[in-house]
């Protein structure tokens, strides 16, 4: 049998983070029943309670975290990514899911290790665990997890990419940011997320590209490669998808591997299996 959790969760969000967190470890080998004895649940309250969290039942996202899943994303991706250039839809003005803009920060600031930057930050639930967001004025600067090595590490990964720029805790301001971009029932084209990349200019380039990868997708290294003209660059655009501060909006977790593999994530495999599956249920 499956390891189970031992602490049954104290709230609905907790509970289908625990379960979120099992089922993309175990895939479809995942004992549910087991699952919902654990959390002092019968079967039928966990499949409606994930079902309202996730828009699958704990069996589909099994299934949608598993391997196959990924090489059905990759398998008639090229399509929809070659269909969104023709059209016009750029990554600053296309109709993503989450319906984000963009803008680049001028490299001097990159280069000045985010001096005379200031930044707020909070902590936020989301479905993938505690979210760290980092933000500026001009918009979101980081999303990162608190793991295992706690939220210091988890503020530490960001912070230090821009070491010498102000930060400012304030967990009140960064809720309702959190609120649109982790709750589907906010996503509004009259109200975009804004993001503000800070990075190298291949690095800006290589999550403009990301940008344009639909929901419910996937694509290679090899294939962003060949986007940004440097087919033989796979292993510098792998570098640059890894140094992607803003985990789940520009999302780095639609790169797999060209077999479908899910290749490594900062966050966590188990972690990059969750989003995909949690988009799944919102595509379906």
């Amino acid at each position: 049998m499956n390891q189970m959790i031992s602490i049954a969760p104290a709230s609905d969000y907790q509970r289908v983070q625990a379960a979120i967190a099992h089922i993309s470890d175990h895939g479809p080998e995942a004992d549910i029943s087991g699952l919902s004895r654990a959390m002092g649940l019968t079967e039928r309250q966990m499949v409606d309670l994930f079902r309202r969290w996730c828009g699958l039942t704990p069996k589909s996202f099994a299934q949608a975290v598993a391997l196959d899943h990924a090489k059905r994303l990759l398998a008639d991706s090229a399509s929809v990514l070659d269909t969104t250039y023709e059209v016009g839809l750029s990554s600053s003005s296309r109709l993503h899911d989450l319906f984000v803009t963009h803008e680049a920060m001028p490299p001097g600031t990159w280069a000045s290790k985010g001096a005379g930057l200031e930044m707020f930050w909070g902590v936020a639930p989301s479905p993938f665990g505690e979210a760290v967001v980092f933000a500026t004025e001009y918009g979101v600067a980081g999303i990162g997890f608190v793991d295992e090595a706690g939220l210091d590490a988890a503020y530490a990964d960001l912070a230090n990419r821009w070491p010498n720029a102000g930060y400012t805790r304030n967990d009140k301001r960064i809720a309702p940011l959190a609120a649109r971009i982790f709750d589907p029932t906010r996503w509004n084209p009259e109200d975009p997320v804004r993001v503000v990349l800070i990075g190298t200019d291949f690095e800006v380039r290589v999550w403009e590209q990301l940008l344009t990868i639909p929901m419910g997708r996937a694509t290679t290294y090899g294939a962003l490669a060949n986007r940004l003209d440097k087919p033989t660059a796979s292993r510098a655009v792998g570098s640059a998808v890894g140094r992607n501060p803003i985990s789940f909006v520009v999302p780095c977790h639609r790169v797999v591997g060209s077999t479908g593999k899910l290749t490594g994530y900062h966050w966590g495999i188990a972690r990059k299996r969750a989003i995909l599956g949690w988009e799944a249920g919102q595509v379906a």
